[in-house]
């Protein structure tokens, strides 16, 4: 009897052993699965203050493409590590957001998501040499491009966007013309660049007028514009100001064409805007009218593709969203071919072709740090809330 006790005592412990060897293995296995180091990227967006309609989305966006790369993997068994920063709209706040992610050693910087905030990061990212990849639209970002060894962006350059507009009011005959705006770096910037495009084309500007990023109201602005009698008038800014712009621009009851730069491609702009959007002309890429371009637009199956999954999870589409995955998806791809090497990614990213992404068909090289042509804008107009082909 004693035997047979003992014969079953040890018959459990030996199962007992065997499971706690079985599941000593699995955790090794998991454990050794899931131990390849992170590849951490840092991101810093304007997702408070005057240029959080950019950075909310831009945000969102990145969010949602570490979530899938990670579910699937991550790149080569290494799981994305996003280090998600806010410089709260503001230029110094910036420059302390780049120095705290060069701190945590991260392989690359996306963002932030307008000129100023990105300008005011750069010096600190060229001494510590890391790769950044803006979302914001200034040509001096990368330019001039032996100054910008470790900078690119994904945003259409504003001397794009300048073209784009002189060649659309020449084609209308709208020659000659007044302009607005924001006191700022985008809107100094945009300046510069619609006065050489303007000067290409013809175009004669008649006032030039400026206003601050969080003015409600811009009467004094546009009555100076209203007694110079022009053609058309330009507004070069983003909300708030913009939408405010173009409220003050009704209630005065200018009846010209309003023309805006890319920088109301959101619904914030047309929210804060109401009716008075209606008719608003502006250049922007392709995401926003992404369902009515041709089949065999190369851009299109991207552009639908990424509009349904951020609706799906986040609310309507918009053009800085699509700043941000460009950015993020140019880095990530540049981290696979390199590895964790922030040199080699530079060099990888410099050497994106042919990459179609939502602002354009991208092909960067050591002279072109933007990478995109003219073609990746099309002209929209508002109607009804919704954005529409332009006549």
């Amino acid at each position: 009897m004693k035997k047979r006790v003992f014969l079953v005592i040890a018959l459990i412990l030996g199962l007992v052993l065997a499971g706690c060897g079985g599941a000593q293995e699995s955790t090794e296995k998991s454990s050794s699965a899931e131990t390849k180091e992170p590849y951490k990227i840092g991101a810093i967006f304007d997702i408070s203050g005057p240029g959080s309609s950019l950075g909310v989305p831009e945000r969102d966006t990145v969010n949602m493409i570490v979530e899938k790369v990670n579910e699937n993997g991550g790149i080569d068994g290494h799981p994305i590590e996003l280090i998600m920063l806010d410089n709260k709209s503001n230029e110094t706040e910036a420059a302390l957001a780049a120095k705290s992610l060069i701190q945590k050693d991260v392989l690359a910087i996306i963002g932030c998501s307008t000129s100023g905030t990105t300008l005011a990061m750069l010096e600190g990212i060229q001494q510590a040499e890391i790769p950044l990849v803006s979302a914001a639209a200034s040509i001096r970002i990368v330019e001039p491009v032996n100054e910008r060894k470790w900078v690119f962006k994904t945003a259409q350059s504003d001397s794009l966007v300048a073209e784009r507009v002189a060649t659309y009011l020449k084609s209308k005959g709208l020659t000659k013309i007044a302009f607005a705006s924001m006191n700022n770096a985008f809107g100094d910037s945009g300046k510069v660049e619609f006065e050489k495009a303007a000067a290409k084309e013809g175009i004669e500007i008649l006032v030039m007028e400026k206003f601050e990023q969080n003015d409600t109201m811009m009467t004094s602005q546009l009555t100076n514009i209203k007694k110079a009698n022009p053609q058309a008038v330009l507004a070069w800014a983003i909300p708030p100001s913009a939408s405010s712009f173009t409220t003050s621009f009704d209630d005065l009851g200018l009846t010209v064409p309003l023309i805006h730069s890319h920088g109301i491609g959101n619904k914030t702009f047309i929210e804060l805007a109401g009716d008075s959007a209606n008719g608003v002309v502006f250049p922007v890429g392709k995401l926003l009218v992404a369902e009515g371009l041709p089949d065999d637009d190369p851009q299109k199956q991207v552009l639908v593709e990424y509009a349904t999954d951020f609706e799906a999870k986040y609310g309507p589409r918009n053009t800085f969203g699509g700043h941000a995955w460009d950015a993020l998806q140019i880095v990530l791809n540049a981290v696979e071919k390199a590895g964790p090497d922030r040199a080699k990614i530079r060099d990888e990213i410099e050497n994106t072709t042919d990459f179609v992404g939502i602002s354009g068909v991208f092909n960067m090289s050591p002279e072109d740090h933007n990478g995109l042509s003219l073609d990746s804008m099309v002209m929209v107009e508002i109607s009804e809330g919704s954005w529409i082909p332009a006549k």
